[in-house]
């Protein structure tokens, strides 16, 4: 599983398979719409990938209402409208829980709507239910390593509201197809929902953790990697952000703790911005000099190239850390709004902490004529 990442590495241009639809977000406290973005994790990852020059391939579809600007064209569905989620906030300040709700549906991805080519890795990362099990498996067939949000695989929507919820991973149709799979990452909240000591025996896993990092689990190995403190203004994507970050690292030749690392990295970053993190270019090159000094130390001091190389502690991991955070903290106009909005879209200074200057019980979807058929916040 690993050592085909390692081939990875010697390829200079390595392709990657995205699938996953892209959203519009809509964030809310107190039944006030304080921003509205554009979502799905695709675009999350997409934003890291495309920073980092990663070559990839997206599937997402969307509806004909669909008014972002994003660098790679989706699918257009004209039997139904774009992905809409509610993220109804807490109004504790000293929490960050959200209630998630998908006010609206795109078609899922179908495993036809996938090419009939060769990737060297694909990323499988709904959040609405658009992955189904078959194109999962088309995935597994035609991608040589394959990561998967538990997301994808284990998110339910109430019928009447939409409320997500979680189901055992044993209990989906994706369960058979866990031995296939190379990477599944999960937060805290959703590892839950699996047995981590029978799935680490099938594939890698990574449970996210917040401002506690992350630990990967792999066979008998189990790995803590260090957090990036930050300031948490908007979860949203923050796994996402991470994923994409996990994967640069391992295509470009970095070892898991190393990669996982530059995922915490990219997952704080995200956290501090309202939707869409938006990066300097800098930062992104800094990340990469970064990122190139370290692949090059850890292959003048090791010349293993198998599993249990690839899940051991570097040495050195404390001063890639170190560079990395010093990195972060280029990142100097960390509460916005992304640019992605639609040009209509309230734009507020959020401070420290979400706080709405919005209109009372204003839940408009800017992408469409109409409001949000939306529900009531829970008191």
């Amino acid at each position: 599983m690993v050592k085909k990442f390692q081939s990875l590495a010697v390829n200079s241009s390595p392709r990657g398979l995205i699938a996953g639809n892209y959203c519009h977000d809509v964030l809310i406290r107190d039944d006030v719409v304080i921003a509205e973005t554009l979502g799905g994790a695709a675009s999350f990852i997409s934003a890291v990938l495309d920073g980092l020059s990663i070559p990839v391939d997206y599937v997402c579809k969307v509806g004909p209402d669909f008014r972002y600007q994003v660098n790679h064209k989706p699918l257009l569905s004209y039997s139904c409208e774009t992905t809409v989620f509610h993220a109804h906030f807490c109004d504790e300040p000293t929490r960050n829980d959200r209630v998630l709700k998908r006010a609206v549906s795109c078609d899922p991805i179908f495993a036809s709507d996938l090419p009939d080519v060769r990737f060297d890795f694909g990323m499988a990362v709904g959040v609405g239910g658009e992955i189904v099990p078959e194109t999962l498996e088309k995935m597994l067939s035609i991608c040589n390593v394959v990561f998967v949000d538990i997301q994808a695989l284990i998110r339910v929507f109430d019928p009447v509201d939409g409320t997500v919820s979680l189901v055992n991973l044993n209990e989906t149709g994706f369960y058979r197809l866990l031995p296939r799979i190379g990477f599944l990452k999960a937060s805290a909240e959703e590892a839950l929902f699996m047995d981590l000591e029978e799935v680490r025996k099938w594939c890698c896993v990574v449970v996210t953790n917040g401002k506690e990092g992350c630990t990967v689990y792999w066979k008998d190995v189990e790995l803590k990697v260090s957090p990036f403190p930050t300031v948490q203004v908007d979860p949203t994507g923050a796994g996402d952000s991470f994923l994409g970050g996990l994967v640069a690292g391992l295509v470009q030749g970095l070892v898991v703790q190393d990669a996982a690392l530059l995922g915490n990295l990219f997952g704080s970053l995200t956290v501090s911005h309202i939707g869409l993190p938006k990066l300097d270019f800098r930062l992104f090159e800094e990340v990469r000099s970064e990122v190139q000094r370290r692949r090059t130390l850890c292959m003048n001091r090791s010349q293993r190239h198998d599993d249990e190389d690839q899940f051991m502690k570097p040495v050195g991991h404390e001063q890639f850390l170190s560079s990395l955070r010093t990195v972060k903290s280029m990142d100097t106009c960390p509460i916005q709004v992304s640019e992605g909005e639609p040009p209509s879209s309230p734009k507020v200074d959020l401070g420290n902490s979400l706080h709405c200057t919005g209109q009372k019980n204003l839940l408009l979807n800017t992408m469409y004529k109409e409001p949000i058929k939306s529900v009531e916040t829970n008191p």
